[in-house]
């Protein structure tokens, strides 16, 4: 295909999307107006099914494939990270040499660390009752783990975060999502459906139905994936600063 032929494919695919997103945000409801169908539905529902977090409910119930979607996308970002750094034959890293932390910045980062981890933690725990859920939860864990490498160095990470046990529960949190939506087939439900847990008491840790399973297990990828990315490029960025310094 030529340069011109190319350009005019991506001028009529462009016109194309432009006029479809012009004649749908001409169908829209008017601004600040009363009539809100689709978030009236979606308020419905998740009371419906005790679930006090209606975010939790459209991203874990009522659109809870799309949510697949989003965690395929993660999932595949994780694999290709690690395909693309790994350490191939001719690439050797040393130990990382102990770095020199101000008493300052080691005395709060280690304080914080355990702080900002059960946070975390209580944020995945409580997603279908609060605002936040898995994927909030599971980033600020994650980066709470790197406070270490602020608060010490390189080599006490290490010794907190083998990669290979992170990899692994990324792949079983992706799995433990399927497998859900798959036992939702066991009670001629669809896949995903909420219908294989009782919805529980509203405003409980066991209310949702399937909600705090899924908000769990997305939790844990979310989490063992930013865990297993940072993990690679950080030893990428050591042995960068290894081959300049020789």
């Amino acid at each position: 295909m030529t340069r011109r032929a190319r350009l005019w494919l991506l001028l009529t695919g462009g016109t194309g999307l432009a006029v479809l997103l012009v004649a749908a945000c001409l169908d829209l409801p008017r601004f600040g107006g009363a009539h809100h169908p689709y978030g009236d539905r979606a308020v419905h529902e998740s009371l419906a099914r005790s679930t006090a977090n209606t975010i939790a409910s459209v991203n874990f119930d009522q659109r809870a494939f799309d949510t697949l979607g989003e965690l395929a996308i993660l999932f595949a970002a994780v694999l290709g990270c690690v395909v693309l750094l790994r350490q191939t034959r001719d690439e050797h890293r040393a130990r990382p040499e102990p770095a020199e932390v101000a008493p300052p910045v080691r005395r709060y980062a280690l304080a914080v660390l355990p702080v900002a981890l059960l946070t975390g933690l209580y944020v995945v725990a409580h997603g279908q009752l609060s605002p936040g859920g898995g994927f909030q939860g599971g980033v600020i864990a994650a980066t709470a783990l790197h406070l270490l490498y602020l608060g010490a160095d390189y080599r006490a990470l290490e010794r907190v975060r083998p990669v290979g046990l992170y990899e692994a529960g990324d792949a079983l949190a992706a799995c433990a999502y399927v497998v859900t939506g798959l036992a939702g087939l066991l009670g001629a439900a669809a896949f995903l459906a909420n219908t294989l847990l009782p919805y529980g008491t509203f405003n409980t840790l066991s209310s949702g139905g399937t909600v705090p399973l899924l908000n769990a297990a997305i939790g844990m990828e979310v989490a063992c994936a930013v865990v297993v990315l940072l993990a690679r490029f950080l030893d990428q960025a050591v042995e960068i600063d290894e081959r300049r310094a020789k």
